[in-house]
């Protein structure tokens, strides 16, 4: 009974398009959910996530779920995600993806998901990580650890989505490094991220990572500037 007088006069809206959802509905409406511009990225080896690492990293595979587009619904979920504490976006499309992932042919599988950290001053601005909701549903899915000790940010950086794709690129090459034992050589880690651009990122991010004696680099983000 309760619950529902708070629905009548706080009506759960739709994370996309702020349509009130129906009962049947969560975090997206239906029609939300069949307009997402899915990648399917994931049946292409040579789609255009791998591309942006061609000549630079290593990596056993890349890929994103969506396409983001400027004042689409994607910018949409990822503002909502980012600045309004919405972390259900990320669980929902965490579980959704991690369905598509299932379905690689890897060499080696995933011993652990580890998600792009943010700066202990940048988290504590935010209150939390954008990247944690969508990576912990991945790493359920997938039955892979979600390990959030091993890759830390070093340095403190502004918003990136402030700058233009060349200022993104600039002094990012050192701000990450790894906290790392014997136990963690020759493991594939995962690397999540929210919206692939250049690429910078995680790029600096695998380069940390490779620190460690042996290990493969994957990386999934939730979607890919289009």
């Amino acid at each position: 009974m309760f619950n529902y007088i708070i629905d009548l006069f706080f009506p759960k809206v739709c994370a996309g398009c702020h349509s009130v959802l129906m009962t049947y509905e969560s975090v997206l409406c239906t029609k939300c959910r069949h307009e997402l511009p899915l990648t399917q990225y994931h049946l292409d080896p040579e789609n255009e996530a791998v591309k942006k690492f061609y000549g630079k990293i290593a990596i056993e595979h890349a890929s994103a779920f969506l396409y983001f587009n400027k004042k689409g619904i994607v910018q949409e979920l990822i503002h909502n995600l980012k600045y309004k504490a919405q972390e259900e976006i990320g669980t929902v499309l965490g579980h959704w993806y991690a369905e598509d992932l299932k379905k690689l042919q890897l060499e080696t599988p995933f011993h652990a998901l580890i998600p792009v950290p943010l700066h202990k001053r940048k988290f504590k601005e935010r209150g939390y990580n954008q990247v944690t909701t969508f990576g912990k549903a991945l790493a359920e899915s997938l039955d892979t650890p979600y390990d959030d000790t091993i890759l830390y940010r070093k340095t403190y950086t502004k918003t990136q989505s402030k700058k233009n794709l060349s200022g993104r690129s600039e002094n990012i090459e050192n701000i990450f490094d790894v906290r790392f034992s014997e136990e963690h050589h020759y493991k594939h880690f995962l690397i999540v991220d929210d919206v692939l651009t250049t690429g910078a990122t995680l790029e600096a991010c695998s380069r940390a990572l490779l620190k460690i004696p042996g290990v493969k680099i994957s990386i999934v983000c939730m979607a890919i500037a289009h």
